[in-house]
């Protein structure tokens, strides 16, 4: 039986606005279609700057997806969050994959600064450290909830992180409850030719790597450099899913030049797409594909009708969520707070 693949999908490409500029319904929509595909996750993007309009009702990623997780069940949701402020970041993420239930997921980016592209990512994997810290830093049943009987919070069960790195320094435990899944599964967007500092924050603390690659050698290549280097982290190779992202237009009438920005580009049928996949999934050894539209309302109809049926008729896609979280869903365990595994080690 062929390996089945991870499917998942930007909802930030060409062919419509930032999330800060559209309503939270236009979201809600669709997300809700790309649930009915089962697809594992979608990401949405986030911009520091203000729309072009300069508008008043400007929401980020993390509040789109947030008012969307009530109306949606199963599938993963992943917001692209700068590292500015671990601490925020940290917080919002650990409320969204509450409301979600488990569902939640982090896009890493940076500041777009004159900075060097290798001092940012260094600041981003300190960050990426501090945030993975505040989720350890409440034990799962650190709440008591019970207001008559003292505390909200057992102060014994929250431990606090004296972190001092390079470029952030946090002391305070989280002010929020420990995830579901635990820690948010992290995902980073990546290519060959990015800085060192990016590959390092990827091997040493990334879920998911959404590789650029143009040919299937690129990707085979890039996938065991990340596994390398993972491993030099200390990290065991099924703790990274390597998905290869694709811009695909499957309305097939618009031009190549057209397409969102990623190395991989297809135009045609959906049927062609699935054999492409396919292809690429059985030479390259990579977990499965991130899909970046054209435009979302008018080609994600044409992945979760067309696309979808045709990956599972060749075996490759499920037919359901078989899961709850999205650590389910990308067949990751959920992580034992390190404290508790440092403990744990030591006995």
């Amino acid at each position: 039986m062929p390996r089945a693949l991870h499917l998942s999908l930007a909802l930030d490409g060409t062919g419509h606005r930032p999330a800060g500029s559209l309503p939270a319904a236009h979201w809600t929509d669709l997300i809700s279609l790309a649930e009915q595909g089962a697809l594992d996750f979608v990401t949405v993007g986030d911009h520091l700057a203000p729309p072009p309009d300069d508008s008043a009702d400007r929401i980020d990623a993390v509040a789109a997806l947030t008012h969307v997780a009530p109306l949606t069940r199963r599938i993963g949701l992943v917001p692209t969050v700068t590292t500015t402020d671990p601490f925020r970041a940290s917080t919002a993420l650990a409320a969204l994959d509450h409301v979600s239930d488990g569902r939640a997921g982090w896009l890493v980016d940076v500041s777009h600064s004159e900075a060097p592209a290798a001092e940012l990512w260094a600041e981003a994997t300190d960050a990426a450290e501090v945030a993975v810290r505040l989720w350890d830093s409440r034990e799962d049943d650190a709440e008591t909830r019970d207001a008559a009987t003292g505390p909200f919070v057992d102060r014994d069960r929250s431990h606090h992180l004296d972190f001092e790195g390079p470029h952030v320094s946090v002391r305070d435990p989280s002010t929020v409850p420990r995830p579901p899944q635990g820690r948010p599964p992290l995902a980073v967007a990546l290519d060959v030719h990015d800085s060192d500092g990016q590959w390092e924050l990827a091997a040493s603390h990334a879920d998911v790597v959404l590789l650029d690659a143009d040919q299937p050698s690129t990707a085979w290549l890039a996938r065991g450099a990340l596994l390398r280097q993972a491993a030099e982290a200390g990290r065991a190779a099924e703790a990274l899913r390597v998905l290869v992202r694709v811009a695909v237009d499957l309305g097939g009438g618009t031009e190549p030049g057209a397409l969102p920005p990623a190395e991989l580009r297809f135009t045609g049928a959906a049927a062609d797409l699935a054999g492409l996949l396919a292809d690429w999934h059985e030479s390259t050894g990579v977990d499965g594909f991130h899909l970046l539209p054209t435009s979302a309302p008018t080609g994600l109809p044409a992945v979760v009708h067309d696309l979808v049926p045709a990956l599972r008729e060749r075996g490759l896609f499920r037919a359901d969520y078989t899961g709850r979280t999205l650590r389910d869903h990308l067949g990751l365990p959920r992580p034992a707070r390190r404290h508790d595994r440092d403990t744990e080690a030591t006995r």
